[in-house]
């Protein structure tokens, strides 16, 4: 079920373009199993080949679905409750075992867990509940999100585009290397909380 949604997605971008692209990545930050690490890197090469007109324009267009979707799943939250979401949340397959998942990263890393989740399979799609259902602070919650699509959109996007009309060998390895993947985002994240931490440091602080 999960395969045909995700290709049922794809050719909604191949046949509608940027709101087919928009729609997909709204849907995916809601908790709908459409695989966002599929859909970018398939219209990376729709600009490549042709069928989107530009590059940039499909970042922007990606950037604003997830923007879109993480709003209304923080609206979920904040105004639906974990009520709402034990009710209705098993269609998204936002489930209490995931959202337990994703508290335990608020509580490890506070607001910053945004930024990490947007690297992280499944919990990318989900995260935005509980941040509303926590009432986390709209303005962290936006600069994280959009810090995080920003990367995860635009490196996916770019890869798409560069391997063209030679993407279905991209998306195996996609499928193949997602631990990969996962691994090299959570020490991308590491990397980078070193060095800010590194640099907020006082000069002469031993």
């Amino acid at each position: 079920m999960v395969d045909h949604l995700q290709q049922a997605v794809v050719s909604l971008v191949d046949h509608y373009g940027y709101f087919g692209l928009f729609l997909g990545l709204a849907l995916g930050n809601l908790g709908a199993p459409v695989g966002t690490e599929i859909i970018l890197p398939v219209a990376g090469a729709l600009v490549a080949t042709g069928h989107l007109s530009s590059l940039w324009l499909t970042i922007v267009v990606a950037l604003v679905g997830e923007l879109a979707g993480g709003s209304v799943g923080y609206a979920i939250g904040r105004f639906g409750g974990i009520p709402l979401i034990e009710r209705y949340g098993k269609y998204i397959h936002v489930t209490h075992q995931r959202l337990q998942v994703v508290h335990r990263f608020f509580e490890r890393w506070g607001t910053f867990a945004i930024f990490v989740c947007r690297f992280l399979p499944v919990l990318r799609g989900i995260v935005a509940i509980p941040a509303g259902i926590a009432e986390m602070n709209l303005g962290l919650f936006y600069l994280w999100t959009f810090m995080g699509s920003l990367i995860f959109c635009t490196l996916l996007i770019l890869l798409g585009n560069a391997f063209g009309s030679h993407l279905d060998a991209l998306l195996a390895l996609l499928h193949r290397g997602a631990y990969l993947l996962l691994g090299i985002a959570v020490i991308a994240v590491i990397v980078t909380i070193v060095v800010i931490r590194a640099r907020a440091r006082p000069v002469g602080a031993g």
